[in-house]
This record gives C-alpha cells, sequence and structure tokens, in this order.
C-alpha cells in the first residue's frame, strides 16, 4: 500500500480487486494501474495455478470435500424422507418422551458439528501450511515481475 501525491491509497498487492471491495475507499482520483502491471499479476496467477504445489493444495481439497458432502447430503435426505415415508418408525419410542425422529434430528445437529471440526482440522493440518507457502511464493514471483512492490 502506498500513498499517491494527491494522499490517496494505491493498492499494489496483485491480489486485492478494487472493483469488489469498495468499502471504505477513497473516493477522489486514484492513480491508475498500468496494463502491462495488471498482465504481470495475471500471468503469475496463472504460473501458479498451473504449477504442482497449487494442484495438490486444490487435490487435498476436494479429497475431503467431496466425500464429506456426498455423506452428509445422504445422511440428511435419509432423515428427511424416512421421516415423511415411515413416521410410524420415527415415532417409535426409544427413553420415555424421547423418540427415534427426536434422535435422528439431533444426530443431525451433532454431524453438523462434527462435520465441521473435521473439515476445519483438515485444514489446519493439510492445506493452510501449504496454502500460506504457496500464496508467499506467488506475492514473491509478483514482486520480481515488477507487480508489486
Amino acid at each position: 500500500m502506498q500513498r499517491s501525491n494527491s494522499g490517496d491509497v494505491r493498492y499494489d498487492d496483485p491480489w486485492y480487486d478494487a472493483l469488489a471491495s469498495g468499502w471504505g475507499e477513497s473516493t477522489g482520483p486514484t492513480e491508475a494501474v498500468p496494463p502491462a502491471r495488471r498482465a504481470d499479476g495475471a500471468d503469475v496467477y496463472l504460473e501458479v495455478q498451473r504449477g504442482a504445489a497449487f494442484q495438490e493444495v486444490r487435490s487435498r481439497y476436494r479429497r475431503f470435500v467431496v466425500p464429506a458432502v456426498a455423506a452428509f447430503l445422504t445422511w440428511y435426505v435419509a432423515y428427511v424422507v424416512t421421516a415423511t415415508t415411515a413416521p410410524g418408525l420415527m415415532a417409535r419410542p426409544v427413553a420415555g418422551a424421547v423418540n427415534l425422529g427426536m434422535l435422528a434430528g439431533l444426530g443431525q445437529f451433532l454431524t453438523t458439528f462434527l462435520l465441521t471440526w473435521a473439515y476445519v482440522r483438515h485444514a489446519r493440518l493439510r492445506r493452510d501450511r501449504a496454502a500460506l507457502e504457496l500464496r508467499w511464493d506467488a506475492q514473491e514471483l509478483a514482486r520480481g515481475r515488477g507487480g508489486a512492490a
């Protein structure tokens, strides 16, 4: 982040998207970034995206998320279908006023929390460090090409 001659803030971060932010931005005239500089940032992004490290991070993400989403959606649809097609089964008492449907419904909440915990743990142990290293490498690449000072 640098100050221009007019006092406005100019962002040199190649990952900063001025069009998407809009909150807290100055409304005065700003210095335009030359088109060649934008192309370098795009080139860096494409180079990083094609790299083996990026593909490994994406692969780790997909290997966890796809089976987890499939399992959770299957469990959720099974709960809804069973509740609508077999109300007698769901009304079967388990302990006192607690029936099978109540336990399955509470199980939905429990599995949501467990899945969230598992996702956060997986991200922390298997992806966060690699993604952070990838980001630093990409920023160094951009600096080397004159993309960000």
